[in-house]
């Protein structure tokens, strides 16, 4: 179910819970009845004290007396107390069998919103753009996903059927005090707007304050996760201590924020009990005096006390559940903020094409802002020929292979790039991107077997086929070197083996795929010059008929390729083969003997 994020925050939570809408019924009627049953108790008392214990008649709805009439009456009622007694626990019974549907309910409705939630988010921030990825910091991501998610779905296991039950229980108590006594009912009632005003200014207060409290935990998260993954470069450069103050910062400023709303629950609470010590004194003074006058019976008052009781606790519960409701509002928009992010999305009618691997730029110019990064490329390439792009750093080349994957789209008027003749924003992104293999300068291994991650996209291969791709990377005497070989579990982002090993696998994994593009982006940099030539000699054979695109620094990777091209500033400076542009005497040949150079000092 894909929930929507337009219409307020609200919709989002019911479309989360839409097929639970008999749950939800259920747990209404529930609280319902927890109150109703909660509330016939004192009543019972009261008809005991005074009609059964006492003398006085018997004034009750017509079917309580039907009850006492079924019985025997009230001479029956004396003469065996233990009936009343009964039908108070009897009442108690009922009411806590609805509680426990109700705690049930509400807590399936919490469990199962939180799950769509968690689901929804994941799968939208996978559709997400790679420019968004790149904007946003991890641990903000994630906790989002689940602090927030956390925090809507508490609000549903307690809050929910807390608050419908508070509104149950002040109307209920209201209309039963009001039915018997006016007077006392307006007593109760004197503090009743200060206790409720007072909480809805602390409601506003501490939103703010929750607001802040989530922002500053996002950003703490973050600097955790940053921290962790590059643990190896701050213990390499010794930074272990500086990390740790501006960590300590961070959670200084987050201890600080919900210090300061524990001292504003402080003062709630406080001033809650004593305006609810005042409401209680001021009955049990007005009560007394009434009861004295003759004009309230002593059941009657008992019973108007534990209702005005029960009355206060609602009205104090108020605002701990509007602090508690804010805090979901919060989780609720920050949520709704990535849900809100408008996807990757293909055309209408976008095309599934089978896949040669013909490329070509036609005039492109591309940039992240109003500074331009590409300029009037142009080139076209075909299967079984190779690209190499050399060029310094910022020139444009990852850009580049970005466009070509639609990791970033291509405006109107900034050019045209085809494959096989189709122009690629034609072309589903997925089934484009699953016909393009890349092999970045810093692989991603995830935290499985080695064999795993190499069938990432295709776990069905078999093992030789998994051995021949490796093979072609120079990795499978290494991997069988291990104790578990292919079964050998590297960790998170493969810490544990070197970084040559790493960029191996990453590019076996490419070659596992057998995608008609490859793209290789300075992806053998961490391995040796012989491993090099090894490795590319091997790609050779084997890549025969695909498109390959080789980006390096290193001008020994490049020279085999059938063109070159050479960035500077994100336009073309020079295209051609190693001997073309060895014949210019341009940057190529700058750069070559550069190179050849240090080699030979």
């Amino acid at each position: 179910m894909i929930l929507p994020w337009k219409g307020g925050r609200v919709r989002l939570i019911a479309a989360a819970a839409k097929d639970r809408k008999f749950g939800f019924f259920l747990c209404c009627t529930a609280t319902l009845g927890t109150v109703a049953f909660s509330f016939l108790s004192p009543q019972i008392i009261r008809y005991t004290i005074d009609s059964v214990i006492g003398n006085v008649p018997l004034q009750a709805p017509a079917f309580v007396i039907r009850i006492v009439g079924f019985i025997g009456g009230i001479t029956v009622l004396k003469n065996h107390i233990w009936i009343c007694a009964l039908f108070v626990v009897g009442a108690a019974l009922l009411s806590g069998l609805c509680d426990v549907i109700r705690t049930y309910t509400s807590f399936e409705l919490g469990e199962t919103v939180a799950w769509r939630l968690r689901n929804n988010l994941y799968g939208h921030i996978q559709r997400l753009t790679f420019d968004w990825h790149i904007g946003c910091q991890t641990g903000d991501i994630i906790q989002r996903c689940t602090t927030d998610v956390d925090n809507i779905r508490n609000f549903i296991h307690w809050e929910l059927s807390e608050f419908m039950r508070t509104i149950c229980v002040f109307i209920i108590a209201l209309a039963v005090m009001f039915s018997m006594d006016i007077f006392m009912s307006l007593v109760a009632l004197i503090f009743i707007p200060v206790i409720m005003v007072f909480s809805i200014l602390y409601f506003r207060k501490v939103s703010r304050e929750f607001a802040q409290a989530d922002i500053a935990e996002g950003v703490m998260q973050a600097a955790a996760q940053e921290n962790y993954t590059g643990v190896r470069v701050v213990r390499a450069f010794g930074r272990e201590s500086h990390e740790m103050e501006k960590f300590s910062e961070k959670t200084k400023k987050y201890q600080d924020i919900w210090t300061y709303i524990g001292k504003m629950l402080g003062v709630f609470w406080g001033a809650g009990d004593l305006f609810s010590g005042l409401q209680l004194v001021t009955i049990v003074c007005a009560g007394v005096w009434r009861s004295v006058q003759g004009q309230l019976t002593p059941g009657t008052f008992l019973a108007f006390y534990a209702y005005c009781n029960w009355m206060i606790w609602p009205v104090r519960q108020l605002g701990r559940l509007l602090a508690d409701l804010s805090k979901t509002l919060v989780a609720a928009d920050r949520v709704r903020e990535i849900l809100a992010v408008e996807p990757e999305t293909d055309p209408p009618g976008a095309m599934l094409p089978e896949i040669m691997g013909e490329i070509c730029f036609d005039k492109v110019s591309f940039g992240y802002s109003s500074e331009p990064i590409l300029q009037n490329i142009s080139f076209t390439l075909k299967p079984g020929e190779s690209l190499a792009i050399l060029g310094a750093t910022g020139s444009g080349k990852s850009t580049l292979i970005h466009l070509l994957g639609r990791l970033y789209e291509l405006k109107d008027g900034e050019g045209l790039i085809t494959i096989d003749g189709i122009d690629i924003r034609r072309i589903a992104r997925a089934h484009l991107r699953r016909h393009i293999g890349l092999c970045l300068q810093e692989p991603f291994l995830f935290s499985k077997t080695i064999q795993e991650n190499i069938t990432l996209a295709n776990p069905n291969l078999e093992m030789t086929e998994v051995r021949a791709a490796a093979s072609t990377a120079m990795a499978d005497e290494t991997i069988m070197g291990f104790a578990d070989g292919y079964n050998t579990v590297i960790g998170e982002r493969g810490v544990t083996i070197s970084g040559g090993q790493k960029q191996r696998v990453a590019i076996a994994r490419m070659l596992a795929c057998n995608t008609p593009v490859m793209i290789f982006d300075d992806s053998l940099s961490a391995v040796d010059t012989e491993t090099d030539a090894k490795i590319r000699a091997a790609l050779r054979r084997r890549v025969k008929d695909a498109a390959v695109i080789i980006i390096s620094h290193r001008i020994s990777s490049l020279m085999q390729a059938d063109k070159i091209l050479v960035l500077m500033n994100g336009t073309i400076e020079e295209i051609g083969s190693h001997a073309e542009l060895m014949k210019r005497g341009g940057a190529y040949r700058r750069i070559f003997d550069l190179q050849q150079g240090a080699i030979d000092g």
